[in-house]
């Protein structure tokens, strides 16, 4: 039952359609003259392909960072005798009246524009072209689309002052438009009469007012025969309204319900006009009433309404007006109000706050134009995600996840529902979601990075990324990722708890990773944000996880990969090291970090001879005698010391220390040490151990190695013996054992 479709690999056509918009010049156009995309002449595309080409260049537009938008995009559908649209979905400031302008040659049967605020009336002008197909109509909140430029004339200084002024288009009609049934107006400007504009329509059936105040709706009863759908969300109702809504006796879905907190209301919904509604809209499955206040007592009492096994019959229902129905509505919205925590609620889906089902009806009905009812939706969501357990976990997922996509500038859907995803995707989650689902909401997380330099956001997408298991299931954006969290790290005012979390999330990313990865970071600027973070640190006199933290992703970033390990001694990293080491003496997590990354730079010859001066050689060597974190610091000073010592004596360019009293100490170090010590410590390969198997200059350098091997393929052989093997290291000991130059222990050991 948990395999949902979300399962379910992306259609040929949907991977297809994505690689073709991710590189339409590769496949479908050339460039010509290096700026205008232009269609191959030998191709020809019908309608089921040319609308889901655009529908996904203006999702892809909206929801990935990394897409670069084509000024020219549009024009590649100028002409329909090579490619063919039917039904698009434009959104957004994705949208200029030059696009609409470049495909009006096409037949449109529908044509969805929401939130397009750029096109003015010049784009009113290009519907007209399609005016002989057009079927389905929404200019949802295109709050621009009526008003033209205007120039004044007269007066020079004047047009330079305001050179162009907004004017309403008053004479645009749907003349013309013969075959529009489905029409949506949402958030239409006001000052545009909009029974004048509709008059012309022959038969409506579906209109949508939605956040439009009209006191006089008597004009609808013109489509009585043919409306079956009206949206009239947030309008403010008086009893005319009311009549006229009943003679619309054809309707199947009436939508009356309004945001309780956006203006003051005076129409109270009674159980009389609810049941004028039953009685007379014989054909309704659809109702909302949401958002309402109920002015008289609407339900049975609640003696009565407590009894019983719950149910949707109509005659069973806790609404007293809904007892006439003939059969449960298909769908009822009861969002904020008192009705929806009813028992007997005759409706097989219901919009509400009372439980789980009823919020992610709620979140399902209003994510596309009702932001603001959303967010509180998916705010109860948040409450019920974080105290008890979501039973519909993936729809849940589904849900928050579409509406971060189709709101990523709304502040509050951000919020709660970066929020929202936090709690939805921890460990408890884990096993229901696809590895699809879990890139999806990946992808979200850090949009919402991108768009929002909001503390909450941040902090709550940073939370978010927590709940996976990091690098592998942030590999496959993993550029981006490192690119926004070091962004993070890079402000100069820093919220303490996001430094935290981002740098926790930094070491995670490039701990157990290819080297070109951590080399690709480092070229990013990781070494040099980490140390400026140690920097401020050590100005507070501070060592937290932060400190702690970010030694530790030097320590990782730095692992085989040389290129970081120069940097980190470019940037004054050795500097950083002996302050810290002053300042915070007693710290043994620090301690531990800093001498593991300084094994990594020790590996690397070419910069060994910066290590090379009295002051490094000196606290090297005091070190080794440190007990902290078991044996880690003494081991790994001793490796530092080690792969100096392999280079020889004449490489020894100081007087104090004196070499020989160096490795005297290094001997002893390593003895005192326990064989079978558990360890703090994780080698991805042997390859720098065994390289100073095979030598005669440094006896000491040898012994630390076969020590190293031998406790490690000791403590924890099923991880290291098959790496030893893999790595050669058997003939390497074999021929070791071999060497006059060998002590015996070491022999001893190696055998």
């Amino acid at each position: 039952s948990l395999k949902m479709a979300s399962d379910s690999p992306e259609s040929l056509m949907t991977l297809c359609t994505d690689y073709c918009l991710r590189n339409l010049e590769g496949t479908l156009c050339y460039l010509l003259d290096n700026e205008t995309l232009r269609l191959h002449p030998d191709i020809f595309l019908p309608s089921e392909i040319c609308d889901k080409l655009v529908n996904e260049y203006v999702e892809l537009v909206k929801t990935d960072s990394i897409f670069e938008p084509h000024e020219s995009f549009f024009t590649l559908f100028s002409d329909p005798r090579s490619t063919r649209l039917a039904r698009i979905h434009l959104r957004e400031q994705i949208v200029q009246d030059q696009d609409l302008e470049a495909i009006r040659k096409q037949d449109l049967v529908e044509l969805y524009l929401t939130n397009c605020e750029k096109l003015t009336a010049k784009s009113l002008q290009t519907l007209v072209s399609f005016s002989h197909t057009l079927i389905s109509l929404s200019l949802f909140g295109c709050s621009n689309i009526f008003y033209e430029e205007e120039n004044p004339g007269g007066c020079e200084d004047d047009c330079l002052v305001n050179p162009t002024r907004q004017v309403l288009v008053k004479d645009f009609t749907f003349e013309g438009f013969s075959r529009l049934r489905f029409l949506n107006l949402g958030r239409l400007i006001e000052g545009v009469n909009v029974e004048t504009l509709l008059r012309p329509l022959a038969s409506l059936a579906a209109l949508d007012l939605s956040g439009i105040q009209l006191n006089d709706v008597g004009f609808l009863t013109q489509w009585k025969d043919s409306l079956v759908s009206l949206v009239l969300y947030n309008m403010d109702l008086s009893e005319e309204h009311i009549q006229v809504i009943a003679q619309l006796r054809k309707l199947r879905h009436l939508d009356i319900s309004r945001d309780h907190l956006s203006s003051y209301y005076k129409f109270k919904l009674t159980r009389r006009v609810l049941n004028l509604f039953v009685e007379n809209l014989v054909n309704l499955t659809s109702l909302d009433i949401s958002g309402h206040t109920m002015l008289e007592n609407c339900t049975i009492p609640s003696m009565e309404e407590k009894m019983g096994q719950t149910s949707i019959e109509p005659a069973k229902s806790s609404i007293a007006p809904f007892r006439g129905l003939k059969r449960p509505l298909q769908f009822l919205g009861l969002f904020e109000t008192s009705l929806c925590r009813l028992t007997h609620i005759p409706a097989y889906k219901v919009s509400g706050d009372k439980n789980e089902e009823q919020v992610l009806n709620a979140i399902e009905a209003y994510t596309e134009h009702r932001p603001e009812i959303t967010s509180r939706a998916i705010n109860l969501l948040f409450d019920i995600a974080r105290i008890e357990r979501c039973s519909q976990l993936l729809r849940a997922l589904q849900l928050v996840i579409t509406a971060l996509k189709c709101h990523k500038d709304d502040k509050n859907i951000q919020v709660t529902g970066s929020a929202a995803l936090f709690y939805l995707t921890n460990s408890e989650y884990r096993m229901e979601q696809s590895v699809k689902l879990r890139r999806q909401v990946i992808q979200v997380v850090l949009n919402g990075m991108e768009s929002y330099q909001e503390v909450t956001v941040q902090r709550n997408c940073c939370l978010t990324l927590c709940n996976f298991s990091i690098p592998e299931e942030l590999e496959f954006q993993y550029r981006r990722v490192n690119e926004l969290l070091l962004n993070i790290l890079n402000q100069s005012r820093q919220d303490e708890s996001i430094q935290r979390i981002a740098v926790h999330l930094c070491n995670a990313l490039v701990c157990q990773v290819d080297n070109d990865h951590k080399e690709a970071v480092g070229k990013m600027g990781f070494v040099m944000t980490m140390l400026k973070l140690i920097q401020k640190k050590l100005a507070d006199k501070t060592c937290d996880q932060v400190m702690e933290f970010s030694w530790s992703a030097l320590w990782n970033i730095t692992d085989e990969t040389p290129d970081n390990c120069e940097m980190f001694l470019n940037y004054s990293g050795m500097k950083l090291f002996l302050e810290c080491l002053k300042e915070f003496p007693e710290k043994q997590e620090l301690h531990r970090n800093m001498l593991g990354l300084l094994g990594n730079v020790a590996e690397v010859k070419e910069l060994r001879p910066q290590l090379m001066t009295s002051q490094f050689i000196s606290v090297f060597s005091n070190l080794l005698e440190s007990k902290a974190d078991g044996i880690e610091v003494s081991y790994n000073a001793c490796g530092v010391l080690s792969h100096i010592m392999f280079d020889g004596p004449e490489a020894w360019g100081i007087c104090e220390p004196h070499r020989d009293e160096v490795v005297k100490r290094m001997w002893a170090a390593i003895q005192s040490w326990d064989i079978n010590s558990r360890r703090n410590i994780n080698y991805r390969s042997f390859e720098p151990i065994l390289r100073l198997l095979p030598q005669g200059i440094s006896p000491v350098s040898q012994h630390w190695a076969t020590w190293a091997l031998y406790n490690l393929v000791s403590v924890y052989p099923d991880k290291y013996c098959p790496l030893l093997i893999k790595e050669g290291g058997i003939p390497l000991l074999k021929d070791m054992i071999k060497m006059a130059s060998a002590r015996q222990e070491t022999k001893e050991m190696a055998r």
